[in-house]
């Protein structure tokens, strides 16, 4: 299993904000500077978060965002599972755009789909506190 990007990306700006104080608030300047990557990007990942409701933005000066949970209220397999856009790992996974001519009479599909429950249900037993680094300086 490979993460996208934006899932990538949408886990560091949780586990970011949860390295800070409860209730602290961050610019997206500051988290994409920590992370060297495009403010540009974590804004429409931010955008996102806040939408499911993961994070909560404050416009205006003094403004910022912050978790909208407790870490450990953040379960990171609902996480990559809001994330992601889908779980397409071969082409019978799609069946919209499928033209395997295995389909039919493959059993590959059936271990791979064991494989990624198997994946998701790992994510499942983790939450947000369980992945912020300890010490990391900011």
């Amino acid at each position: 299993m490979r993460l996208t990007l934006y899932t990538d990306y949408s886990l560091r700006v949780l586990m970011y904000l949860g390295m800070q104080n409860e209730g602290e608030k961050v610019q997206i300047d500051e988290i994409a500077g920590f992370y060297n990557i495009s403010k540009n990007h974590l804004t429409k990942v931010v955008h996102h978060l806040a939408k499911l409701e993961y994070v909560k933005t404050v416009r205006g000066r003094g403004g910022g965002i912050m978790l909208n949970y407790k870490p450990e209220a953040l379960n990171i397999g609902a996480v990559v599972r809001s994330t992601e856009d889908n779980f397409h790992m071969a082409e019978c996974f799609n069946a919209e755009n499928n033209q395997c001519v295995l389909t039919p009479v493959c059993s590959l599909r059936f271990v791979l789909n064991d494989a990624l429950k198997a994946y998701l249900e790992v994510l499942d037993n983790y939450t947000l506190e369980d992945i912020i680094p300890n010490g990391v300086p900011r």
